[in-house]
């Protein structure tokens, strides 16, 4: 155990562990209850939202990412599932090439993280119908729309953000965009309106229960 750990703190691997490191640290705070294991999700652009010359661009992002099943599972279930192989990879090749170096350490890590997401899409597809199921039936039984929320993460047209609503008992974290060009901060009061299935988010306006 000994070694183990020497290794990981070594130069070679610092940059594994470091991303290990920083997913054990994120679910810690999603445990404790400090965040929502949805906080950094990842959503995909709909190609009616951006510049026409963009199409392109946003249309082959979103291929990319959907196959790698990324915007159908959380990003932070995804990337769990890159930085532990990524982790075991780095300690085994440093050490049986017995490397010392931070700088090759690194550009072992390159080839390491393709074949990790490569890992990651295989151990993430059988969570895709979960996910995907899991959301039409909150959707079913916790319907947000007309409902007042608190936002949590500042939101705007363009910049998604996140809000707590109480429905049914329940207390739901969803995720938003302003339904105008009135940004909305943490804090404010606003009114689901409508969900937007192409970015996977509720849209909110401002309201004013006065």
């Amino acid at each position: 155990m000994t070694e183990l750990l020497q290794a990981a703190v070594s130069p070679p691997n610092l940059l594994a562990t470091g991303i290990l490191i920083f997913v054990l640290l994120y679910w810690l705070t999603v445990i404790i209850g400090l965040l929502d294991f949805k906080t950094l999700d990842l959503h995909l652009h709909d190609a009616h939202d951006v510049p026409h010359d963009a199409d392109f661009s946003v249309s082959w992002l979103n291929n990319a990412l959907a196959f790698f099943n990324l915007g159908r599972v959380p990003l932070m279930v995804f990337l769990s599932f890159v930085a532990l192989p990524l982790w075991v990879g780095s300690i085994l090749v440093n050490y049986y090439t017995h490397n010392t170096s931070w700088l090759l350490g690194v550009g072992f890590c390159l080839p390491l993280f393709i074949g990790s997401l490569l890992v990651a899409k295989v151990l993430t597809t059988p969570f895709v119908h979960l996910f995907a199921t899991f959301e039409k039936d909150q959707a079913g039984s916790s319907n947000p729309i007309g409902k007042v929320c608190t936002v949590l993460l500042p939101a705007s047209q363009s910049h998604l953000g996140q809000a707590m609503v109480r429905t049914n008992g329940d207390t739901l974290m969803l995720n938003v965009k302003a339904a105008s060009a009135t940004e909305l901060r943490k804090g404010d009061t606003a009114l689901v309106i409508d969900y937007h299935a192409p970015s996977r988010c509720y849209l909110i306006e401002p309201y004013d229960a006065r």
